[in-house]
């Protein structure tokens, strides 16, 4: 058997063996170990001379020391700290009362919060958990429809992995060494485009069928303007300060991404502490938290990098871009088919191995078909936005699930997600009609 077929193999060892539950990070580290230990293997060498372990302690250090991914931790934990502020009953009640005129009130208040708190979060377990056991309640005591107020919660809650300050990108950006920086301007547009289809979804089918968002009793509505103010100030305004905060050192060049995250994690513990919600031990829990998420991450890149080393190293690479070249596709089809994969591999991986793993297979092919990496990364988030709302392992809809009343039905939930995903395929279509969506603003910013 030849290198470039036993890489083969070794890729589809890999996806079997995760297929059957065993943990990816480790599933690489060992499968990159194992080949690796032959590909370099040198007759009569002591067993631990092989090169294969120089590598995989030079990539465990490589990942431990880079720059870039300084900032996940303190992202994450900035968002678990806003997560235990108590701050989300506040916002999402300033929202719905600030937006009472508009068709869908409620759905659309949903929205934003989920669009706000996932911004500030970037953890879409918590995001839809959190609004499920707030938000949906209380649009289906309202007498929202089911399927509607699903969608609502479900949708809203993964925008965070699209919209700046995403996680999702820093990992793009370490993954394809292309300007973090540029991937969160070049996201902005696109991010807002797909949350602005979400709303404007719900207040069309809110103005066509009413009774699927019924307005709420006058008593409930009937607030003074001041205190709208008020409600205002106290939940939305300090929240949003702090994410545009963030963003803008990060896009204005006043501060990198890792200075901006620990500025913000610094921001989430002062807001905490003025919403009285700063305990020691909500502090440990989210250092926890942050640790362990970290973790998955670092190890991740760590077993993706030795594997693909590896895969390279025997030819796999140069193997798939042969093929895919022989099939002569342009740029829309290659689009089109990397897009394809991507979306099918959504339903059984998570984002994390779906852009620390599979993406950079794509990525030597982005100059062969003229495809900036920073436009290529836009696409991609907003495709993974697909891998949360389609079953059988739309995660969205199993976190909903979990805590929604007994008499919603898993298939309901479903049913509630197959619009907004269509939403989700609209903004793909837009970004790849129209690519200064994505190109403007950091041409603008940045130049060409």
């Amino acid at each position: 058997m030849s290198n470039p077929q036993l890489a083969l193999v070794m890729l589809g060892a890999f996806i079997f063996i995760i297929l059957l539950g065993f943990p990816i990070a480790f599933t690489l580290m060992a499968m990159g170990v194992m080949f690796g230990f032959y590909a370099y293997y040198v007759p009569g060498q002591e067993f631990f001379d092989n090169r294969v372990f120089y590598l995989l302690s030079q990539n465990t250090f490589s990942i431990m020391n880079n720059d870039v991914l300084t900032a996940v931790p303190l992202f994450l934990f900035m968002g678990y700290m806003i997560e235990r502020s108590n701050i989300l009953d506040r916002l999402f009640y300033s929202l719905q009362v600030s937006l009472r005129m508009i068709p869908g009130a409620m759905a659309v208040a949903a929205l934003v919060t989920c669009a706000l708190f996932a911004t500030a979060t970037g953890i879409v377990g918590a995001v839809v958990t959190l609004m499920g056991l707030l938000a949906f309640p209380a649009m289906l005591k309202a007498g929202y429809d089911q399927k509607l107020s699903s969608g609502v919660i479900c949708a809203g809650g993964t925008l965070g992995i699209l919209i700046p300050p995403s996680i999702m990108l820093i990992v793009y950006g370490a993954t394809s060494a292309v300007s973090v920086v540029k991937l969160y301007a070049a996201a902005i547009i696109p991010g807002f485009l797909l949350a602005g289809l979400y709303v404007l979804y719900v207040v069309v089918r809110a103005i066509q069928n009413p009774s699927l968002a019924p307005k709420l009793p006058r008593e409930e509505t009937d607030i003074p303007w001041t205190k709208v103010v008020i409600l205002l100030a106290q939940a939305f305004i300090p929240l949003a300060v702090l994410i545009l905060s963030v963003l803008g050192a990060i896009l204005f060049g006043l501060a990198t991404p890792s200075e901006a995250a620990a500025i913000g994690a610094l921001g989430a513990m002062l807001l905490a502490i003025a919403y009285r919600a700063f305990t020691w031990g909500r502090l440990k829990e989210a250092v926890f938290l942050t640790a362990r998420t970290s973790a998955m991450v670092c190890w991740l890149f760590v077993g993706s990098w030795t594997f693909s080393s590896i895969f390279s190293y025997l030819g796999g690479e140069g193997i798939i871009k042969e093929f895919v070249l022989s099939m002569n596709l342009n740029t829309v089809t290659f689009l089109l088919l990397s897009q394809l994969i991507i979306f099918l591999l959504g339903w059984p991986l998570e984002w994390s191995e779906i852009i620390i793993i599979f993406v950079p297979i794509f990525l030597p092919l982005l100059p062969h078909f003229n495809v900036d990496p920073v436009f290529f990364g836009v696409i991609v988030a907003l495709n993974l936005q697909t891998s949360f709302l389609t079953p059988p392992m739309a995660m969205s809809a199993y976190y909903l699930k979990g805590i929604a009343p007994p008499h919603v039905q898993l298939w309901t939930i479903f049913k509630g997600c197959f619009p907004f995903l269509g939403m989700v395929f609209l903004a793909m279509l837009l970004v790849y009609v129209f690519p200064p969506l994505v190109e403007w603003l950091p041409n603008l910013m940045y130049g060409n």
